[in-house]
């Protein structure tokens, strides 16, 4: 595939190579949105932009025909705009706060703790996400992820950002920013007694790079809005 890197950041310098080394080619990279780019001969686009660019990225992108794999958070309020336009376009779209594969394993195991803990009212369930100083949306991606599922099959309501003083039933997320940490996410389930946790580790950026081009050499062919769900099989 000719792929458009948008976003050429340290993650896109990563996908970069793995995507080289997988026998794709980059037909494009760059740093800024690509309203006024001529999108001819890709075959693939791959976004992690920034928020304030992202929306601009995948919709030229649908509007040209061009399939979109999108691991940029921070711009979901216009997620249903742009799957009403891909559907208008018969495109192709596929939104990941996370696309290590590991990480996906990770929600998973998340859902299934939530159930079992649901009925279990000793337990109390915060998130604590950990990241480089680099990145500019507060909590990730991942942790919304994770705090959704939870709330989604358990006595949970909401969640909140720590320093913002979680009310009764919504989960707490401490987000925290160090030099030179990938990504490192926790859900700890504390009670009087005892303390239950689940913890994903990243060592480097090659997971989610990795788990970027997997999903886009799955999504290109098809039509339609996808997730890692449909990528990674998981029912």
């Amino acid at each position: 595939m000719k792929i458009a890197l948008l976003g050429y950041g340290k993650m896109g310098k990563v996908i970069e190579t793995i995507a080289i080394e997988r026998g794709h080619s980059i037909a494009l990279k760059t740093t800024k949105n690509i309203s006024n780019y001529r999108m001819q001969g890709i075959d693939m686009a791959i976004d992690f932009s920034v928020p304030n660019a992202a929306v601009t990225n995948i919709t030229t992108c649908l509007n040209n025909n061009i399939p979109v794999v999108s691991g940029t958070t921070g711009w979901l309020d216009h997620y249903n705009d742009v799957i009403d336009l891909c559907h208008k376009k018969q495109g192709a779209f596929i939104y990941a706060s996370n696309f290590s594969i590991g990480v996906n394993i990770f929600f998973e195991l998340n859902k299934k703790l939530a159930e079992i803990t649901n009925t279990l009212q000793q337990y109390n369930v915060t998130i604590e996400e950990i990241h480089h100083t680099q990145k500019l949306d507060a909590p990730s991606g991942t942790a919304i992820t994770l705090a959704k599922d939870i709330i989604e099959n358990s006595k949970y309501n909401d969640w909140k950002l720590e320093t913002e003083k979680p009310e009764r039933n919504t989960i707490a997320i401490n987000a925290k920013r160090i030099t030179n940490i990938p990504g490192t996410h926790t859900v700890n389930y504390e009670s009087d007694v005892d303390h239950i946790a689940i913890t994903h580790k990243a060592h480097n950026r090659n997971g989610f790079a990795l788990g970027a081009i997997i999903a886009a050499e799955w999504l290109h062919g098809k039509t339609g809005v996808y997730t890692m769900h449909d990528v990674l099989n998981i029912t």
